[in-house]
């Protein structure tokens, strides 16, 4: 079958939904896009047009083409994975309605990968600089030896809802990619460090590495870098207060400089003999 007749023939009383992909074949490739047109379905996400594609990929001018590629896992707003930029918007594509794109108006949908991140292929992206971003607030809680020392300390019911929250972040990358401040090729360590940064010093076994923590949002690429733009918390999939826990780091981050500046004149003043 030759490339011309690959494609279903398309009923006149189905209705259809154009999609505009981008392709690339690796991080340094041109890339271009292709159109493709699926079958509208009812309660439709833009994952399973992706798929319908897949099983089809034959463009709208006739084109048989290898499928798109893209990032999915879970299919329901837990892995992260799957954040894409949708009519220019970076969302979700497995929470991305097809209802609720087309009836803004766009008879087109237009599917692009995030643009602060390096390209895979397509619409996969390398999230690289996100885990490196939780290594530097050592996003963990050390547990090595507390095995036998009976129950961890209680957590007020408080400070358990606003943890609770924050531990919702499925390192999706939205916050990354509608902030000005991030670039493909800067340091800034982004909204979602930061605020894991916060979850983990409110621990009360994560406290004993505050500090630790702190300092790993100080230095080129940190928290002074944020622009205030608040894009990060409206993009959000899961509405965590990402500006809140950036001011409350803020605060951290200027005690320890602070803190820093006494013991430096600490020191001098030891040094040349006078009272410490």
């Amino acid at each position: 079958m030759d490339n011309a007749t690959a494609q279903a023939p398309v009923s006149t009383n189905t209705k259809h939904v154009t999609f505009r992909i981008w392709r690339q074949d690796g991080p340094d490739a041109p890339g271009h896009f292709d159109e493709f047109r699926v079958p509208y379905g009812k309660g439709a996400n833009v994952i399973s047009c992706l798929m319908e594609i897949q099983r089809n990929p034959v463009t709208t001018d006739g084109r048989r083409v290898s499928p798109a590629i893209y990032d999915a896992a879970c299919l329901e707003e837990v892995c992260g994975s799957c954040a894409m930029n949708v009519n220019g918007r970076v969302r979700m594509a497995c929470s991305a309605l097809i209802d609720r794109i087309i009836g803004d108006g766009e008879p087109i949908i237009t599917l692009e990968p995030m643009k602060k991140f390096p390209v895979s292929r397509d619409l996969a992206v390398d999230r690289s600089r996100m885990f490196e971003a939780l290594k530097r607030v050592k996003a963990w809680i050390n547990v090595d030896g507390t095995h036998n020392l009976g129950p961890g300390p209680r957590q007020s019911p408080g400070d358990h809802t606003v943890m609770y929250k924050l531990s919702t972040c499925i390192t999706c990358g939205s916050c990354l990619e509608a902030c000005p401040q991030v670039t493909i090729d800067n340091d800034f360590i982004g909204a979602a460090a930061i605020s894991q940064a916060r979850l983990f010093n409110m621990n009360p076994t994560g406290k004993m590495n505050s500090e630790e923590r702190v300092r790993g949002l100080m230095g080129p690429g940190g928290i002074q870098d944020c622009g205030k733009a608040q894009n990060c918390v409206k993009v959000c999939p899961k509405e965590i207060p990402l500006t809140t826990s950036i001011a409350v780091m803020n605060r951290e981050v200027t005690k320890q400089v602070i803190k820093d500046i006494f013991f430096d004149l600490g020191d001098e003043k030891k040094a040349s003999g006078g009272p410490g």
